[in-house]
């Protein structure tokens, strides 16, 4: 039968209800009219390649216009050209994120209070200094201004027309259809959303004299945000991390001027656990055809991806130490017709490649979990469980040559011992040294409480380069125990692709 290794993730939290995890891998769905062997497949998330260092990190913000790329990493913003070589343009404040905007002109940088300007035609970088200049924690560009929101009030600022250093005592006004103080702010579609801690108020450029910008009537959500860098554009919309009066942690998108929930309640769960969500960082990226908002907890150590064109989340991952952390990645934006990315604990800065499956030359590592069982056919019978074969693309091993140099030392030999001790296919258990990639091996463990506590693993190969018709199989995996009931999980760390279009599972039952 098909066991169904397809789908999104979904830790429920009784995992005995849902253990479905997805890490470093998402999935596609293919047309009805496609032709193809499956209705969907899941690959393999792209890796980081790593085009230099700007800085000495963190990376705090990117932004592009004109020719160039924007940098701040550390306490520094520098500009950046297509050959990725960096120039120093000053000194910035403060050590979290940075909001940044343009108007063709000036970039304008906040950091969470104290803000830059930089002119790209006269070169002169510097504070803001107009005495009536209180602060600005996110910035946008609406119309020719620059629309910013004061740190801890209810204010909302427009600078002067194109000019970003001038700041007139009158062109604020006050969010006040509730009480709570602005956190957040984006201008999507030509309109300036104001985001509370509990409440949303989108407002528009009336043309007003003084502060431009009128509060559209009507456009106001009982839904606030719980972490000021997590609101992004996507997709024609804006997603954000949402709380209000009754809670938080439950991932929005706007549909019109109302929010709509995004988040599962598994991912909702995994939320609710993280000590602290404040901080949470968001950036969007698009990559063939995929749409994604990506969403990391940096004191949880933890990011979670929604991809818009199949409505599932999915985890990304670095990997060190022998455990995930969170995605290296902190910030993005478009350059050079590439998604680059700036990595949160030093001043490298990478791209996107969905041909490469490292993070910056660190190993990125894939996870897939599932139950045995599609839902609703275990009748807690015990089975004996025969045979799992992987319906995957293999051969996909790299040649030896300077791709596959990296070298590890392999636990292939207690791993094997124990999948011969239950009949699996033979092994080299002298083997202790392995070319990375050159022979990629895939690791099967399963549970039988329901994903509580978990078998050694046993590995196979997805077979080296060209040997295509590879069988990626597990014999003999022996009877469910206890609960009756059997969670699977595959992982790989080698730099190979991986597409995995199913899973074949013969199974018996017994009369036990």
């Amino acid at each position: 039968m098909q066991t169904p290794i397809l789908g999104s993730a979904y830790v429920a939290r009784s995992v005995n209800a849902a253990d479905s995890r997805m890490v470093n891998l998402f999935p596609e769905v293919l047309p009805e009219d496609s032709g193809g062997k499956t209705s969907a497949f899941l690959q393999r998330a792209p890796g980081l390649q790593a085009l230099a260092t700007i800085g000495t990190g963190p990376i705090r913000g990117l932004h592009s216009y004109g020719d160039y790329m924007y940098v701040v990493s550390g306490t520094s913003l520098y500009q950046v050209d297509t050959s990725y070589r960096s120039i120093l343009l000053g000194t910035v404040s403060n050590d979290g994120p940075v909001s940044m905007a343009d108007n063709g002109i000036q970039l304008f940088v906040a950091c969470n209070g104290p803000s830059y300007i930089f002119n790209n035609t006269t070169n002169a970088f510097g504070a803001i200094t107009d005495p009536d200049f209180a602060g600005a924690i996110t910035v946008s560009y609406l119309d020719g201004y620059f629309i910013f929101i004061q740190p801890n009030s209810q204010t909302v600022w427009s600078t002067a027309i194109l000019d970003g250093t001038s700041i007139d005592p009158l062109d604020f006004a006050s969010a006040e259809g509730s009480p709570d103080n602005l956190v957040s702010s984006i201008v999507d579609h030509s309109e300036a959303w104001l985001f509370g801690t509990n409440t949303v108020e989108v407002w528009y450029n009336a043309g007003n004299a003084g502060f431009p910008l009128q509060r559209i009537q009507g456009a106001f959500m009982e839904i606030g945000c719980a972490a000021t860098y997590s609101v992004a554009k996507l997709d024609n919309s804006v997603f954000w991390l949402g709380a209000d009066t009754r809670g938080k942690g439950i991932v929005y998108r706007a549909k019109g001027y109302t929010g709509v929930r995004l988040s599962t309640h598994a991912v909702e769960w995994q939320i609710q656990q993280y000590a602290n969500i404040s901080d949470a960082t968001a950036y969007t990226y698009q990559q063939d055809g995929h749409s994604f908002y990506v969403l990391s907890f940096p004191s949880a150590n933890a990011t979670w991806v929604y991809d818009v064109a199949t409505g599932v989340w999915h985890e990304r991952a670095g990997y060190a130490n022998g455990n995930f952390i969170r995605q290296r990645a902190a910030c993005q934006t478009f350059f050079n017709n590439e998604i680059i990315l700036g990595d949160y604990q030093t001043g490298a800065i990478y791209r996107y490649d969905l041909t490469l499956y490292t993070d910056g030359g660190r190993t990125q590592k894939w996870l897939r979990s599932w139950r045995a069982l599609p839902p609703n056919t275990n009748n807690l019978t015990r089975t004996a469980q025969h045979t799992l074969q992987l319906d995957c693309e293999s051969g996909v091993g790299l040649d030896g040559g300077t791709s596959a140099t990296t070298v590890y030392v392999s636990s292939i030999s207690s791993n094997a011992a124990s999948s011969d001790a239950i009949g699996g296919e033979s092994q080299d258990t002298t083997a202790a040294v392995i070319v990375q990639g050159t022979d990629p091996q895939i690791m099967l463990r399963w549970s039988d409480d329901g994903g509580h506590t978990w078998s050694n693993e046993h590995w196979r190969s997805m077979g080296m380069i060209g040997e295509y018709g590879k069988r990626v199989l597990w014999r003999r995996l022996g009877m469910t125990q206890k609960i009756r009931d059997r969670v699977y999980e595959i992982s790989g760390t080698d730099p190979v692709p991986v597409y995995i279009m199913g899973a074949q599972l013969i199974v018996s039952p017994t009369n036990a």
